[in-house]
C-alpha cells in the first residue's frame, strides 16, 4: 500500500503555502523568469540533488523488512541476546543486490547476488553482509579494487571487457572456485526469493563462559532453488529489467511471504589450526561432512519498504556492526571489509547515515559521543560529548563483544597460512565433479561463450589452464568448446 500526503495546502519545504505550482514568476507576460521565485528555485535545486552517489558495487538492489525467529538453543555457543531462547523474534531488514551492475542495470544477469541482513537487536544492530554464494573470487581485500575494476567499465571503451575479466581471473587462480559457481546453473537466480544466502566469511561466536567458536551462516530458501538459463535471462532482462525487484514486492504485497531456514556450521576454536583447509579463506567452504549445518532459525520477509530511496538506497550495512557474543575472524577479506563498508557509507550517505530510520537501532537507542556533520539532527541536545566525564554521560562497559585472538610473529605483507589440503583448485574440482552431466554441459557453454570473446590467445589459454588444474575433464571440455567458438 502506498501512503498519501495529508490533505491541505501544498507548501514549500519551509512550510509556506504555494499559490501557483503550474507557472513560474516572470517579469511581465512573456518576460524572463525572476530569481525571486522561491518555489521554482527550491524545486530545481532539490531536484538536482535528489540522487546520492550510487554504490560502487551492489548498486542495483531491492529490500524488505522481516522477522528472524530462533528455533534451536544455541546458548552453549553464543551469548548474543537475540539468539538467547527458542521462539524469540527479531525485526530484520534484508537487501538483495547484484554486484557489478549500475543502479539502472537489469536484474536477470549472471552476477553474484548480495544478501545483506540487518538484525535490529536489543543490544544494537547486527549486520551480516554476505552473498548468494558461500565463497568469493579473492581471499585478500588488497586485491578487491583491482578485481572490481575488471568487472566494471573499461576506462577506454566504456564497456565491460572480456580481456580484463579473464586476464585478472587467469592471473588470480584462487578465483577458480567462485567462477565455477558463477557460470554454473546458480549464476542467474530466477528471483530473489529463489536463492540461498550465505554469510560467506567465517565469524566468531562467544558464549557466557568466554569459549570461542568459529561459525559460518547459511540461509536456505524455503521456496526452493530456481534459476534461469542464459537464454531465458537474456529475454527477461530485455522484457522486464526490474524482474527481481518486482517479484519480491508483489509476493509480499500478496501475502506470499518468502522465508529461509537459517543454519550454521560451528567449528570449535581449537580445530582451526589443524583443519585441512584454512578456515578463514573466503575462497573455500567447510565441507558439510566435516561440520554439518545446524538449523537455528527462520527468516521471513513480510513488509515492503514505503519509500525505496529512503529505505533501500540509503540503507547501509557494515560487517563491523557486531553485538556481544559475535565478532570477526582473521579472514583477510573480512578484515578489509570491516573498514571499507563503513567508510563507503560515510562518503555516500553521510557521516550520520547510521541515524536514518532504516539504519538506526529499532530495539534500543544509540548512545554515542558522535556529534555534528551533515545530517546531524541535534538528538544529543546539550549533553557533553566526551568520555569519561563527571556529568552522568554514557561510559564504557569493560565487556568486549568478542574474544581476542592470539597472534605471533613479525608484522609484514604475509600470505595467509596454508593448511594440509589448501590449493586454489581442489574445491573447484570437487564442485565440478558434484554436478550432473547436464549441469557440466551448461557450465562449459556459459564459460566458453565468455572466454571466446577474449582477444589475446595467451589470456584465454591461461584462464582455461586454471580449470584444467581443477579437473582434467573440465579443462579439456572447456578448451574444445572455446576452440569451436573461436574457429
Amino acid at each position: 500500500m502506498t501512503d498519501q500526503i495529508a490533505a491541505g495546502p501544498l507548501t514549500t519545504e519551509s512550510g509556506a503555502p504555494v499559490a501557483d505550482n503550474q507557472n513560474s514568476q516572470v517579469a511581465g507576460v512573456g518576460g524572463p523568469v525572476l530569481i525571486q521565485d522561491q518555489l521554482l528555485i527550491e524545486k530545481l535545486a532539490h531536484f538536482n540533488r535528489e540522487r546520492i552517489p550510487e554504490r560502487v558495487v551492489h548498486a542495483r538492489g531491492a529490500g524488505a523488512y522481516g522477522t528472524f525467529t530462533v528455533t534451536a538453543d544455541v546458548t552453549r555457543y553464543t551469548k548474543a541476546k537475540f539468539l538467547s531462547e527458542i521462539g524469540k523474534e527479531t525485526e530484520t531488514f534484508l537487501r538483495f543486490s547484484t554486484v557489478a551492475g549500475n543502479l539502472g542495470a537489469a536484474d536477470a544477469v549472471r552476477d553474484p547476488r548480495g544478501f545483506a541482513l540487518k538484525f535490529y537487536t536489543e543490544e544494537g544492530n547486527y549486520d551480516l553482509v554476505g552473498n548468494n554464494t558461500p565463497v568469493f573470487f579473492i581471499k585478500d581485500a588488497i586485491k578487491f579494487p583491482d578485481f572490481i575494476h575488471t568487472q566494471k567499465r573499461d576506462p577506454y571503451t566504456g564497456s565491460q571487457e572480456a580481456d580484463n575479466v579473464w586476464d585478472f581471473w587467469g592471473l588470480s587462480p584462487e578465483s577458480t572456485h567462485q567462477v565455477t559457481w558463477l557460470f554454473g546453473d546458480r549464476g542467474i537466480p530466477a528471483s530473489y526469493r529463489h536463492l540461498n544466502g550465505y554469510g560467506s566469511h567465517t565469524f566468531q561466536w562467544t558464549n557466557e563462559a568466554g569459549e570461542a567458536f568459529w561459525v559460518k551462516y547459511h540461509f536456505k530458501t524455503d521456496q526452493g532453488i530456481k534459476n534461469l538459463t542464459s537464454e531465458e535471462a537474456a529475454v527477461l532482462a530485455g522484457q522486464d529489467p526490474d524482474s527481481h525487484q518486482r517479484d519480491l514486492r508483489v509476493a509480499i504485497e500478496n501475502g506470499d511471504f518468502p522465508s529461509w531456514t537459517v543454519q550454521v556450521q560451528i567449528m570449535p576454536a581449537a580445530d582451526a589450526a589443524t583443519y585441512r583447509f584454512n578456515p578463514f579463506d573466503l575462497t573455500k567452504v567447510w565441507p558439510h561432512a566435516d561440520y554439518p549445518p545446524i538449523e537455528i532459525g527462520k527468516l521471513e520477509l513480510n513488509r515492503n519498504p514505503r519509500n525505496i530511496f529512503a529505505e533501500v538506497e540509503q540503507s547501509i550495512f557494515s560487517p563491523h556492526h557486531f553485538v556481544p557474543g559475535i565478532g570477526p575472524s582473521p579472514d583477510k577479506m573480512l578484515q578489509g571489509r570491516l573498514f571499507a563498508y563503513g567508510d563507503a557509507h560515510r562518503y555516500r550517505v553521510g557521516v550520520n547515515a547510521d541515524q536514518l530510520p532504516v539504519n538506526r537501532p529499532h530495539a534500543t537507542e544509540a548512545n554515542s559521543h558522535g556529534r555534528d556533520g551533515l545530517g546531524y539532527d541535534g538528538r544529543h541536545g546539550g549533553a557533553r560529548n566526551y568520555e569519561p566525564n563527571s556529568f552522568g554521560g554514557p561510559a564504557q562497559t569493560d565487556q568486549p563483544l568478542w574474544q581476542s585472538t592470539a597472534v605471533s610473529g613479525s608484522t609484514g605483507d604475509h600470505a595467509a597460512p596454508a593448511h594440509a589440503e589448501d590449493d586454489d583448485f581442489v574445491q573447484a574440482g570437487n564442485l565440478y565433479r558434484l554436478m550432473s552431466e547436464g549441469e557440466r554441459e551448461r557450465l562449459i557453454q556459459n564459460l566458453a561463450g565468455f572466454i571466446a570473446q577474449v582477444s589475446r590467445d595467451e589470456i584465454a589459454e591461461r584462464a582455461i589452464e586454471n580449470f584444467r588444474k581443477a579437473d582434467d575433464d573440465y579443462g579439456k571440455r572447456l578448451q574444445a568448446a572455446v576452440q569451436a567458438l573461436r574457429g
